[in-house]
């Protein structure tokens, strides 16, 4: 039987970010979870982090030598809804 790499192992479920993918974005330089969401884009699927951020939290505050409560949170944004003008030039 063939034993998996630890960095084959699915951190962001829905986007199919690897341990792997992490440790190497993190390893070149990414140093918050905003930059490491932008380049791998690891809590932007379906549940918008609620499943990986902590782990991915966790990743970087060990290679970064730091503690879990000085990694910052991501920036958070709602989704965005197509508003019609009307709404604007109050004709609605």
């Amino acid at each position: 039987m063939l034993k998996e790499s630890r960095d084959d192992v699915v951190i962001c479920r829905c986007e199919e970010i690897t341990r792997g993918d992490l440790l190497r974005v993190i390893r070149e330089g990414a140093d918050t979870l905003n930059i490491i969401k932008r380049i791998t884009r690891a809590g932007m699927g379906l549940c918008q982090g609620r499943t990986c951020q902590k782990m991915v939290a966790v990743m970087l505050a060990q290679e970064l030598g730091k503690s879990l409560s000085e990694v910052a949170p991501p920036s958070i944004r709602p989704p965005l809804r197509p508003t019609s003008m009307k709404v604007f030039s109050g004709d609605e």
